[in-house]
């Protein structure tokens, strides 16, 4: 049998003969693991969930403000938009002979705490996520009436609705909302399918719709004696005045900063057009406190992890006095036992590291489907990326090193310690 080879089944049957202590330091070290690389592949999906929250789309146009500001209003329907833009200055972009297509919209309504959204048909034709993914509908069709509405997977779910029911929009937002126009209720004519970004929580009408229920208000408030009804409405004309903003497509991606620069340099109007990918890194750096949190946080369970495990091998020197005097009184060098309590470390971190994969694989199993439901963020059973593979590489280092501090205590013991019988 090699000295290796020996070593390493030295190392191995020692660790058995400590097998509940071992096992808990193999435990503790696993749950470190399972911790990091859990932590590791939610920040990564969740960057592409937020990364693929909008995807085709050149560029988003609205009021001039940030673009910051105007992505999440217009994207991540959070916020509220600084000022509309004007129906004609939407009109020029859509001439423009660079746009292929344009998505407008239009936000300020809710229903029941989730926000409205006012659009046209080319929503459902031309809106992508993920890696250029259309919108599917699970059930119904999109809106042909002036009166129906598309509801978010995560909308029709909360709120119980089924296609051809009714609902009333509310003037505001927030949970109740300020007014709600009772008078004009909107019928379900589809649900989407759920794509995990903020269309699965909105509820979409028509442009047609939003003017519609807004006819006999003014300045945000109901106009006293005057009363337009649906019926009244659907005969009158619904073109919107102004919009909240525009998703753009071009029939070239290389004329995309000719275009955005013409747009933002308009004379007749305040624009600003922004690149939703750079707005998304842009927005993305302003949370990178709570991502280093993250990593700080299972920084520090790995070293508590470690910690258990310098914590035992140092408890068992004492114990393993005798031991170690044996061995070298039988011709093993202080090299030898130093070798032999690093490897024990090695073994353990690499148990460690073994248990705390298939902990993840497991959690994943079990968590994958709420996560995907809850929070729309789709966590895969893929195998390890390269960079988990740096993060395991990184533990079994420092797992190894951690051991030096024990072995070199253990190398210090003479043949005359380890003999001594001490009262």
């Amino acid at each position: 049998m090699t000295t290796a080879r020996a070593a390493f089944f030295l190392a191995f049957k020692s660790l058995l003969n400590r097998y509940i202590t071992a096992g808990l330091t193999i435990f503790a070290i696993g749950v470190s693991v399972m911790l990091v690389l859990g932590v590791e592949r939610v920040r990564q999906n969740a960057k592409l969930s937020f990364a693929n929250t909008i995807s085709g789309t050149d560029l988003i146009v609205g009021a001039r403000s940030g673009s910051v500001q105007l992505l999440l209003y217009s994207v991540f329907r959070i916020g509220n938009a600084t000022n509309n833009i004007s129906w004609r200055s939407y009109q020029d972009i859509v001439k423009r002979s660079d746009v292929k297509w344009t998505i407008p919209l239009s936000l300020g309504d809710s229903h029941r705490g989730y926000r409205v959204l006012g659009t046209t048909e080319d929503y459902f034709k031309f809106y992508r996520y993920g890696s250029k993914r259309l919108l599917k509908f699970s059930g119904g069709k999109p809106f042909g009436d002036v009166f129906d509405t598309v509801l978010g997977a995560e909308v029709a779910e909360a709120l119980g609705y089924k296609v051809a029911d009714k609902i009333v929009i509310a003037h505001g937002l927030g949970t109740a909302g300020f007014t709600k126009h009772n008078d004009k209720p909107f019928t379900v004519t589809g649900i989407l399918e759920r794509t995990g970004t903020p269309v699965d929580r909105t509820v979409h009408v028509s442009l047609a719709g939003i003017e519609a229920i807004h006819l006999d208000w003014r300045g945000g408030s109901r106009v006293p004696g005057m009363s337009v009804t649906a019926e009244q409405a659907r005969s009158l004309s619904l073109t919107p005045k102004s919009i909240t903003a525009v998703l753009v497509g071009l029939k070239s991606r290389l004329g995309a900063f000719r275009a955005l620069r013409a747009i933002n340099e308009n004379r007749r109007e305040p624009l600003l057009a922004i690149l939703p990918g750079v707005a998304l890194q842009e927005l993305w750096s302003l949370m990178g406190t709570a991502e280093a949190a993250l990593g700080i946080i299972a920084l520090f369970v790995v070293v508590s992890g470690f910690i258990g495990m310098v914590t035992m091998l140092l408890a068992s020197l004492n114990e393993r006095r005798r031991e170690m005097a044996i061995l070298r009184a039988v011709g093993a060098r202080p090299t030898h036992v130093f070798s032999l309590f690093v490897l024990e470390a090695w073994l353990l971190t690499l148990l460690g590291c073994v248990l705390g994969v298939a902990l993840l694989y497991l959690g994943v199993s079990i968590a994958q489907p709420i996560i995907e439901t809850r929070f729309g963020l789709f966590v895969p059973m893929d195998i390890p990326s390269f960079g988990e593979w740096i993060i395991l590489g990184a533990i079994m280092s420092a797992g190894t090193i951690a051991g030096a501090l024990p072995a070199f205590l253990a190398y210090r013991k003479s043949v005359a310690d380890g003999l001594t019988i001490r009262t």
